[in-house]
């Protein structure tokens, strides 16, 4: 007690019983920050593997319609197999002002360019670091204008369509 009668650490409460200065009795700032901090890394950890894009344009009708959001996990290139639709940058010389392009795996590093493709011969093969892709319809903007375009560019593959 201090000469006042007073406690030293705080004053008198309501109650009569001491309170102290910058903490509340029975209240913890321990647990709210360590959930606080948990979640964060959660969502950190989603943003760093899932995420979701809209579809925009008719490239990819009739499996997926203008305005259609979808689920994609981040992949490398090594992760892909041909058939998988992927998100990924389109051809920098090609870009038509979109951010991204939805469109399906037609060939791989190694495997034969599929006919049609732009600056391609036949007998060529998908070098390393590139593939094909295809709209799944047929005004698709893709390999047969752009030609092969770059695995850095890829963004990851549609694991599903978001919502119901």
């Amino acid at each position: 007690m201090a000469r006042s009668g007073r406690p030293a650490f705080g004053r008198i409460g309501h109650s009569g019983q001491p309170c102290y200065l910058g903490r509340v009795k029975g209240l913890s700032w321990g647990a709210p920050l360590t959930v606080c901090l948990v979640l964060g890394a959660g969502i950190a950890w989603l943003r760093a593997r899932w995420l979701v894009v809209t579809v925009d344009g008719r490239s990819m009708q009739p499996t997926f319609a203008d305005g259609q959001r979808l689920v994609v996990r981040r992949r490398g290139l090594d992760a892909v197999r041909r058939g998988d639709v992927v998100v990924l940058v389109p051809p920098p010389e090609t870009a038509d002002g979109r951010v991204w392009n939805v469109k399906r795996v037609g060939a791989l590093p190694g495997d034969p360019v599929p006919p049609g493709v732009a600056g391609a011969r036949p007998g060529d093969r998908v070098p390393p670091g590139s593939l094909a892709v295809f709209g799944d319809n047929a005004d698709s903007a893709d390999s047969r204008q752009r030609g092969l375009f770059r695995g850095d560019g890829l963004l990851g593959v549609v694991v599903r369509p978001f919502g119901l």
